[in-house]
């Protein structure tokens, strides 16, 4: 099945050499689907909703029946991943969900497997601004980022490693995702700012939460 803008963005951020790759929140698969075709690794297909799981299962089974050893399906709740089972590198993918939640997911992972150096792919569908302070606050570093547009939404994705290194850290508002390579690129960067800092400036007139230093520093991305 064909990827949609999103998932192919994600799938090519998928750096070789992780031995477990988690695809949590799965919905219907599509993306672990396509990792399986294309990675060596054992991939987990994570979601809490059992039906979701039956299907992907029935059919893994019916598409995947040659490569079975080498996929997993999981029916739990993504803060409770058995990573300890395993010590060579993960890779844990999140999307498809709000920030919000994604930062309980990391912090409940990260809290419970302390000693393990995990690398996480994550997605959010809002609260970009929010993740990015937990992630700086558990201390994480960055390995990659991009932003994309697809069906007029505008979506955020970040590789990130829970080992800190001092000279990859994460920004509060993102660093090279502002960085265009083509007029098309130049022109999502654009509207997502406009759009952003829209929205904060909305959040500011209509609310008692302080949110004038997320404008400022949205501000100054073209300073």
């Amino acid at each position: 099945m064909k990827l949609s803008k999103r998932l192919t963005q994600i799938e090519r951020m998928v750096t070789p050499g992780y031995s477990h790759i988690w695809d949590c929140c799965c919905d219907h698969g599509h993306l672990g689907a396509a990792l399986l075709s294309h990675s060596s690794a054992q991939i987990h297909f994570v979601d809490i909703v059992p039906a979701l799981i039956t299907e992907l299962e029935n059919r893994l089974q019916q598409h995947y029946p040659d490569l079975a050893e080498r996929w997993t399906p999981h029916c739990l709740d993504v803060a409770a991943l058995p990573l300890e089972q395993h010590s060579s590198r993960q890779l844990i993918i999140i999307a498809g969900v709000g920030g919000d939640l994604i930062k309980q997911f990391v912090s409940a992972i990260q809290q419970t497997h302390m000693g393990l150096s995990l690398d996480f792919l994550l997605c959010p569908v809002h609260h970009q601004f929010a993740l990015r302070q937990t992630l700086i606050e558990l201390n994480f570093s960055l390995k990659d980022e991009a932003l994309i547009e697809e069906n007029h939404r505008f979506y955020e994705i970040m590789l990130v490693s829970s080992e800190s290194d001092s000279g990859r850290p994460i920004s509060p508002v993102g660093d090279t995702l502002w960085q265009a390579h083509s007029e098309d690129q130049q022109s999502i960067i654009q509207r997502y700012l406009q759009t952003t800092l829209n929205h904060y400036q909305r959040m500011q007139q209509g609310s008692s939460v302080d949110v004038s230093h997320i404008i400022e520093a949205y501000r100054a991305i073209n300073d």
